[in-house]
């Protein structure tokens, strides 16, 4: 039985899971070669990382002679969709219709983006 998924990523997770999203399978070195360089991590911090992302379910390992390649087991996709029914659950009292709401009195919409889910409401009926 695989290991249970938490139900968020840690911004340090995520950020190496956007790297094994957009890369591929990749060993840590690589990881670490694609990182920024502005927020640089060390060798043993992308290990640590990478190994609880191992235990909590979104990556898993092949061994490539003395190297293990880490492979997300999770889509990027799915781990939004995650993300957003966790922050509906915690803050909007599971109404999606709430998140909406608060989305667009917050002002941060331009009006492509208003356009844009105004189509997809009217789309949706």
């Amino acid at each position: 039985m695989p290991p249970r998924k938490s139900p968020t990523l840690t911004e340090a997770e995520l950020r190496l899971m956007e790297v094994l999203w957009q890369k591929g399978p990749a060993t840590v070195q690589q990881m670490l070669e694609v990182l920024p360089e502005k927020e640089p991590l060390a060798y043993n911090s992308v290990l640590t990382t990478i190994r609880i992302l191992e235990k909590k379910g979104y990556v898993k390992h092949i061994k490539d002679g003395r190297a293990f390649v880490y492979s997300p087991l999770v889509e990027r996709k799915e781990a939004t969709r995650s993300e957003i029914r966790r922050l509906v659950n915690r803050f909007f009292g599971n109404s999606h219709e709430l998140l909406v709401l608060n989305i667009l009195e917050d002002q941060g919409m331009n009006a492509a983006e208003l356009k844009r889910l105004r189509e997809m409401l009217e789309g949706s009926e």
